[in-house]
């Protein structure tokens, strides 16, 4: 993501954040979830097969390059 949609991002979400912090919120009436019976009903069934996954160890070597540093006395 380059720089410019870095800054709107958060530039959004920073408006977002002030936006919802900018107002106030009262409750004026209590609510009641409707009763409701339930009888019967069957869940559905799911046959889930993972995938296989083999994680190992693999020792490599890198080649390092040779670096010599000369400093001014």
């Amino acid at each position: 993501m380059n720089r410019s949609a870095k800054l709107a991002v958060g530039g959004s979400l920073l408006a977002l954040m002030l936006g919802a912090g900018g107002c106030t919120i009262e409750k004026e009436e209590s609510g009641q979830l409707p009763d409701v019976d339930v009888q019967g009903g069957n869940m559905p069934e799911y046959d889930v097969k993972e995938a296989d996954v083999d994680v190992g160890i693999e020792e490599r070597s890198v080649p390092l390059p040779d670096v010599d540093i000369e400093t001014e006395r």
